[in-house]
């Protein structure tokens, strides 16, 4: 079914709203998630729904949450969310750092002990909005990616998100997993009864595994295997996506004070919180360059991306984010596709927190 994006946007704003989260916190939530979902990224948007259901239940969200600036200069800042969902902090630390690079030409903003946040290229893509350049990175709760010749998974697919303004075009804006793919992806593609590329996630042995749901249900119970960094093998260079995880977790979890899930799964009590870390960065291009000139020879250079002849004319060459926004534009008019699976599962939430199911009689989009 296709849902019209104002009908999904209520849908999860009344399930936040009987979870317990506050007002102005259920409207940057699903705001966030439906944008994602607009954009055509359906792992991170209302599919996320049963993902926070099942944290819920197990005690590890806060929905009550009051994040607090704990440590603050000029241009930087660290945050503590209090255990909340991660959409709200998301979009206040990074309206934060962009506050400061307004200020200073950059502005830098960590936050811990938080959760799962949605798309990180969301909040790059704020930045792009107000002509500064965006940055943002993540840690994550669970450990699914195997580092170079590990057997084992040890990291989790800590994505980066970068945008940046243009004046003519839309803003640049790349938004990638450090891991061949996402673990939501998969779950979407088990919806949909899609076989997985060969490479995207590896048994204990190396051998590829393609069934989705094989995939998800070896991943949750053998502990060994799992996703690919990007690169897939080491033949591909898979030590380049290890290392950027790495880095990703650096920033966004050791210099933040959010966890490292191999460790923290070690002492971690059942409603202990994830503390999930983010890190935000925001520049002003005004405090390197002169008005304007940033953004012109941005433009200059995507206009010559647009000119290289495709290998395939059914497929021209774009730049990051353009694929996204003909996505939205799309979706816009008729409506977010709900797996079927999917929608039982929201159905289920609905019963269980008494809100309404509202995808029974949906429109789609006009």
């Amino acid at each position: 079914m296709k849902i019209a994006a104002d009908q999904v946007r209520a849908q999860i704003a009344s399930i936040l709203t009987a979870w317990g989260m506050a007002p102005y916190d259920v409207e940057v939530a699903a705001e966030v998630m439906v944008e994602t979902d607009l954009a055509g990224v359906d792992s991170h948007g209302v599919s996320m729904l049963t993902m926070y259901d099942d944290l819920r239940l197990l005690g590890h969200l806060n929905f009550q949450a009051k994040p607090r600036i704990v440590r603050e200069a000029p241009a930087v800042a660290a945050i503590d969310a209090d255990n909340g969902l991660g959409h709200p902090v998301g979009v206040r630390a990074m309206g934060l750092a962009m506050l400061k690079a307004q200020a200073c030409g950059i502005g830098a903003v960590t936050v811990f002990n938080s959760a799962h946040f949605g798309a990180t290229g969301y909040y790059s893509g704020l930045a792009a909005k107000e002509g500064l350049i965006g940055m943002a990175f993540t840690t994550t709760r669970l450990m699914g990616v195997v580092p170079t010749f590990s057997a084992a998974p040890a990291l989790g697919t800590n994505p980066i998100a970068f945008a940046a303004p243009a004046k003519r075009h839309r803003p640049f804006s790349l938004d990638m997993s450090t891991s061949t793919t996402a673990l939501n992806k998969i779950r979407v593609m088990a919806y949909d009864q899609k076989p997985l590329p060969a490479g995207w996630v590896l048994d204990e042995h190396g051998k590829p595994l393609t069934d989705a749901q094989a995939a998800m249900d070896y991943m949750a119970t053998s502990g060994k295997g799992g996703m690919t960094p990007v690169g897939g093998t080491p033949e591909m260079a898979s030590h380049k996506g290890y290392g950027l995880a790495m880095m990703v977790q650096i920033l966004a979890g050791t210099l933040a004070g959010g966890s490292f899930s191999p460790l923290r799964n070690k002492t971690q009590a059942k409603n202990d919180p994830d503390n999930i870390g983010h890190f935000f960065l925001a520049i002003d291009p005004k405090a390197f360059r002169g008005e304007g000139e940033f953004e012109e020879e941005l433009d200059a250079a995507i206009d010559f991306l647009h000119t290289l002849q495709p290998i395939d004319p059914a497929h021209p060459v774009m730049v990051p984010g353009e694929p996204e926004a003909r996505v939205s534009e799309q979706r816009r008019r008729e409506g977010i596709p709900i797996p079927a699976p999917l929608a039982k599962q929201i159905e289920a939430i609905c019963r269980r927190c008494d809100v309404r199911y509202l995808f029974d009689d949906a429109g789609t989009a006009s």
